[in-house]
């Protein structure tokens, strides 16, 4: 059994039952919801939009390898109407995403997948939720706590 933690955010649409369903449906596909954090309403990080965001974390039991749970992600983000993924620096406004953050302390480096996600250190709208349920638990790369990469920011 692996630990994965992920970060979910909307900005449109009814944004709490978009969690809410992201949520329920990674529990049937990819394990036990082990944690969830409290929704978390920030503005839009690294495009102009006027709609705010619904942010949160969780943690996840699986048995699916890195490479399945992205799949898993990804076709729920689809059922879920989100069309397209940022690509380039370019973000948009979307109905759902979702972020693996990390898996264990597994580092992955592939055009598919990079963990631990990469930007998750500058992303105060992905440490706040994550400290609130995962605030000893220790980054990967940087050997810091989620609670101690919060406080840098």
């Amino acid at each position: 059994m692996a630990e994965v933690y992920v970060s979910l955010g909307t900005n449109l649409g009814d944004k709490d039952n978009n969690l809410r369903t992201a949520v329920r449906l990674m529990q049937e596909r990819i394990g036990k919801v082990i944690s969830l954090s409290s929704f978390y309403e920030t503005v839009p990080w690294g495009f102009q939009s006027e709609h705010s965001f619904l942010n949160a974390a969780a943690c996840i039991e699986t048995r699916l390898s890195p490479k399945q749970l992205l799949l898993v992600t990804q076709q729920i983000e689809r059922e879920l109407g989100r069309t397209q993924k940022s690509s380039g620096n370019v973000y948009k406004d979307r109905l759902i995403d979702i972020d693996l953050l990390m898996y264990d302390n597994l580092q992955i480096h592939s055009d598919q997948l990079v963990l631990p996600h990469p930007l998750m250190t500058e992303r105060r709208f992905v440490l706040e939720p994550l400290a609130e349920i995962a605030p000893e638990t220790i980054h990967p790369v940087t050997g810091k706590t989620i609670r101690e990469l919060l406080e840098l920011l």
